[in-house]
């Protein structure tokens, strides 16, 4: 699978309705994906928030999104993220260690209970980027973020 760079929203507990609602606008497929199947919340009333969402259009848009787990800032207009993911491990961690120079580690870049490797970083220009590396032979239709 090739590298590839989207945005990634973040909603404040509406992200099924909002990637409903693109899809609407821009068709294609919509895999969501919430916190309660990974248990990455504690709190059970969140279990059914989108941890991942990915609308993957026929032109080849792609646009990802989740709501923000539970004490975690959530600030509208600034609520987005750049996203890098693919399945080449020297070049997504090249991209990584490049953008990591200077920037505040969010999550450092380890192995995630889907099975590939993820990190979250804010650069040294404030844009928060997320990096997605596809474990070997991990099926990531919807876990790529």
């Amino acid at each position: 699978m090739p590298t590839r760079l989207n945005p990634y929203l973040n909603f404040q507990g509406n992200a099924r309705e909002a990637m409903t609602f693109y899809r609407d606008v821009f068709g294609g497929e919509l895999t969501l994906s919430t916190f309660g199947e990974f248990q990455m919340n504690e709190d059970p009333a969140q279990a059914d928030n989108i941890m991942h969402g990915e609308l993957v259009t026929t032109d080849g848009l792609s646009l990802m999104g989740a709501d923000v787990m539970e004490g975690m800032e959530y600030t509208r207009g600034t609520d987005f993220s750049v996203s890098l993911s693919g399945d080449d491990d020297s070049e997504l961690r090249g991209y990584w260690d490049g953008l990591a120079e200077g920037a505040t580690i969010v999550e450092p870049l380890v192995a995630a209970p889907w099975g590939d490797t993820f990190g979250m970083l804010v650069d040294r220009y404030g844009v928060s980027w997320l990096v997605n590396i596809a474990g070997s032979g991990a099926d990531t239709g919807g876990m790529e973020g």
